[in-house]
């Protein structure tokens, strides 16, 4: 797996728990935590953003970073399994998939680094 791609991931890792702390945190510690865990996730995916395509890169991490948050809400806050829930995510997840298996994972040529 390329090195950009396990960037965008980890990012994605990041955003669910910023978005779980811009709801959640309540006191100096959570709230920062949450800053952390937003500056580790921008500053991985704009990193990667530089040798990707940066639509594909976003697309993936918004997708990733949505279906863990939905899937955190459901396994730590008890929010309700609903059916269509899984479904939908099923179908986002195929979407980022796809989006990643038909992108060019070379540089672009003539961007500087």
């Amino acid at each position: 797996m390329n090195f950009e791609w396990m960037k965008v991931y980890i990012a994605a890792f990041f955003e669910v728990f910023w978005v779980i702390g811009l709801k959640h945190a309540e006191g100096f510690w959570p709230w920062t935590g949450t800053v952390i865990a937003m500056i580790i996730s921008f500053y991985l995916m704009i990193m990667a953003g530089r040798k990707l395509p940066v639509g594909t890169v976003y697309a993936v991490f918004v997708g990733m970073g949505t279906a863990g948050t939905v899937i955190a809400d459901i396994l730590l806050f008890e929010e309700p399994l609903q059916l269509s829930k899984l479904l939908l995510i099923g179908i986002l997840l195929t979407g980022v998939v796809g989006l990643k298996l038909i992108t060019d994972d070379h540089p672009e040529r003539g961007v500087e680094s």
